[in-house]
């Protein structure tokens, strides 16, 4: 199995880190942040890229999906903090090649003074 979950969180992690102080980053989903602003990043999809299987079968490549949530729960500018973490995010996923599928605000509806945006970004990884 192509498994590059954890090279992708630590190079998303470190790539926001290095550019924004402060926000709670984790590798697993989030059902009520414990701080914020949080940014989850969970790769949601491992499937074996067919075309380069090699003729005994042998996986060469994999696509990847990543999901990333960004979560703010600031009384003022809650929106605008969240997009500018799901956009270092999206850059950081975009160096390792990942092409972004969509990016969404999400009702939070258990709490509805939290801000939440989902993006879902896809690559080929070997």
């Amino acid at each position: 199995m192509t498994d590059r979950e954890s090279d992708v969180f630590a190079f998303v992690k470190s790539y926001i880190e290095a550019r924004f102080s402060g926000a709670f980053i984790t590798g697993e989903p989030v059902k009520a942040p414990p701080s914020f602003p949080c940014v989850s990043i969970i790769e949601t999809d491992n499937a074996v890229y067919e075309r380069a299987a090699s003729l005994s079968r042998m996986e060469n490549a994999a696509s990847l999906t990543v999901t990333v949530e960004v979560y703010s729960n600031r009384a003022v500018g809650k929106k605008a903090e969240c997009r500018a973490l799901a956009a270092l995010a999206g850059d950081a996923l975009a160096l390792m090649g990942f092409q972004r599928l969509m990016l969404n605000p999400v009702q939070n509806l258990a709490d509805a003074t939290v801000y939440r945006l989902t993006g879902r970004y896809r690559a080929l990884m070997t």
